[in-house]
């Protein structure tokens, strides 16, 4: 736990917000006791992690995919008629 006083929180404001969001819990003391007042957390301290490639090999496109659509098809997608 790290603390600071509002003059510091003022000055330091994204350094602090940085270290809440890496879980650290910042109190913000005021007056010359340096009695706590408030408190920063962050509201997610732990961003989600992008697991980039975890669905690999589990679906493809084949190569009908590539295929032209049938003409009664095409109609419907360019919107004429049903």
């Amino acid at each position: 736990m790290h603390s600071a006083t509002i003059f510091e929180a003022k000055t330091n404001l994204s350094e602090l917000i940085q270290r809440a969001q890496q879980g650290e819990e910042i109190v913000i003391t005021s007056g010359r006791e340096h009695k706590p007042v408030a408190r920063l957390v962050a509201v997610d301290p732990k961003p989600a992690k992008q697991r980039i490639g975890f669905l690999k090999g589990q679906g493809g496109i084949g190569p009908e995919f590539f295929e032209p659509l049938p003409e009664d098809e095409l109609r419907l997608w360019n919107g004429e008629g049903e």
